[in-house]
């Protein structure tokens, strides 16, 4: 494996940049900014290189962007309801920046800040210290993101915190993808099968319900792979609410500490197909339905609606108020730990 380190300087400071390049010459480009993925280039069945992650030309662009592309949301990601948070007997209110809701950690939020990195062994280790407060979020939190590229082209996230003091949190990933490559256009003839028969249904602002409802007979059913397009324009009220699919799925049969095969994509041209495996409970899948406006890209466009699809493995959105999702408490002592794999493959 080789890793290579550069630097960009921005107004808030250096990124530091770090391409991983295995036996093959697949590599992937990692961001201090966010903790993010900001390419991942592997061959096609015929053996050509493209990039496939959603990215922008300029590495200072990825700061405050709407899409939030490739970057490690917290302290916690997704939606929490008002921004009402009751963590160990006290209430705090966070920032609502999504409507009426708090999202991805606040509008500061750990993909807008530039992580500590080094480089131990052959994985890219990125740290944030989290200050008791920050975003009104209780406790000191110590987050640490932890990359491996392997010569099989499979690319492990491992997703660790710990705290000083009772707090919540929920880390992901946020990388959008098109097999085709990046430059692609739509994602509605990509193919994907979800590992969940059931999901989560919302209200018109995205806020689960708290009902797991069943995805059999709805256009939310992707336990048979089919094409993102395929029901995307169906009238039913998850769709319509997010222009889109936006929605989080419940794994099945999960276990806590398991790793599991959640999702599957598929690339038709190209037969790029890209497998993910988590330890987390469920997956926000986002078709990319406000991309447009976004940064120039790595060719020099802004997206447009649709050109990517993102599978967030994580915990539910609103959990900590919803008693029986599973806990995004975490206690001193105790270690946040989850893993993501996105192993890409060719058929």
């Amino acid at each position: 494996m080789i890793i290579e380190k550069s630097t960009v300087t921005s107004p808030k400071g250096d990124i530091t940049l770090y391409t991983l390049t295995n036996a093959s010459g697949a590599n992937v480009v990692l961001s201090s900014l966010g903790a993010g993925i900001v390419g991942v280039t592997v061959p096609d069945h015929s053996g050509k290189l493209d990039d496939v992650a959603l990215g922008y030309a300029d590495a200072a662009d990825y700061f405050y962007d709407g899409p939030c592309a490739g970057k490690v949301p917290g302290r916690y990601a997704n939606r929490i309801a008002r921004g009402h948070l009751r963590v160990d007997g006290k209430d705090y209110q966070l920032a609502i920046n999504n409507g009426p809701n708090a999202l991805h950690g606040g509008p500061e939020g750990f993909q807008n800040r530039i992580w500590d990195s080094a480089v131990e062994e052959d994985s890219v280790v990125f740290t944030y210290t989290s200050a008791d407060g920050e975003e009104n979020y209780p406790g000191t939190l110590k987050a640490t993101a932890i990359y491996t590229w392997s010569d099989d082209c499979r690319l492990t996230l491992d997703l660790k915190a710990e705290t000083d003091a009772p707090t919540v949190v929920n880390l992901t990933n946020h990388c959008y993808w098109n097999l085709e490559g990046h430059n692609s256009g739509s994602v509605f003839n990509h193919k994907l099968w979800i590992n969940a028969s059931r999901y989560l249904p919302t209200d018109d602002t995205l806020i689960p319900t708290g009902e797991m409802a069943p995805v059999a007979g709805t256009p939310m059913d992707f336990t048979t792979a089919k094409e993102i397009g395929r029901d995307i324009k169906t009238d039913f009220p998850a769709l319509n609410y997010g222009k889109g699919y936006d929605n989080c799925w419940v794994v099945d049969n999960y276990t806590k500490g398991k790793l599991q095969h959640v999702a599957t994509l598929e690339a038709p041209s190209s037969g790029r197909v890209l497998e993910v495996l988590t330890t987390q409970p469920a997956a926000q899948v986002y078709t990319g339905n406000w991309l447009a406006g976004s940064p120039a890209n790595k060719c020099g466009r802004s997206y447009d609606d649709y050109d990517g699809v993102a599978i967030e493995c994580q915990s539910m959105p609103d959990s900590p108020n919803h008693a029986d999702f599973p806990t995004t408490q975490l206690w001193p002592g105790e270690v946040y730990n989850q893993t993501i794999v996105f192993q890409f493959k060719t058929k």
